[in-house]
């Protein structure tokens, strides 16, 4: 689906059926909250929301092991590999609000080594998904351990999360830190190499 507006084609590919019925959704929310979904400022604000939410659940559609192996090469490599302070984007499952932040991921190859950007794009396929911030850690060192099996993966995600930052305690400065380790990285010496790279306050 196309859309050109003052010279600018913009090109959106949601299924119209599930965009429909999404719209119709948040409409009814709309007027459930007092709103009128047929003032000018709102006339469009269902339709908006019903593509937002596509492409911020977008991961759904994306299979992060396929990312992995669509770049997967062999090389006799097996010193620490890190990919870090990838930004990524996620909705808590449980208020539907953004959490944000950096991941922080290294792996120790075993024959076998993928493209770093595949690394990023299986962050961004898993966050792009209703989350909590622990899951998604164990998800991302999951699927790096099972599609490549390396020596070794590290995942550390630091977070701030907006159901706590803009309602609930409301405290703002408020930082999420979860990790997760396998083989090689329950070392001790390697996994303190492994925060002394990332720049990391974790001890």
């Amino acid at each position: 689906m196309s859309e050109v507006i003052n010279g600018y084609q913009k090109v959106e590919n949601y299924p119209q059926e599930k965009t429909d019925a999404l719209a119709d959704h948040y409409q009814q929310v709309l007027e459930l909250l007092g709103e009128d979904p047929k003032r000018e400022g709102l006339e469009k604000t269902p339709l908006r929301v019903a593509k937002a939410m596509q492409f911020l659940c977008q991961g759904y559609q994306q299979n992060p092991a396929e990312i992995l192996t669509s770049a997967m090469f062999k090389e006799d490599y097996r010193q620490m590999v890190v990919v870090k302070d990838i930004e990524f984007y996620s909705l808590c499952e449980h208020h539907m609000l953004p959490f944000f932040g950096k991941a922080h991921v290294a792996y120790i190859p075993n024959g076998t080594i993928t493209g770093l950007s595949k690394i990023a794009r299986v962050v961004e396929a898993f966050s792009r998904r209703l989350q909590v911030q622990e899951r998604l850690t164990t998800q991302i060192k999951d699927c790096i351990e099972q599609t490549l099996n390396p020596l070794g993966v590290a995942v550390v995600i630091e977070a701030k999360h907006m159901c706590m930052t803009m309602r609930g305690i409301q405290k703002q400065n408020s930082v999420t830190t979860t990790s997760d380790f396998t083989g090689a990285f329950k070392k001790e010496s390697t996994r303190a190499e492994f925060i002394r790279l990332i720049g990391s306050h974790l001890s």
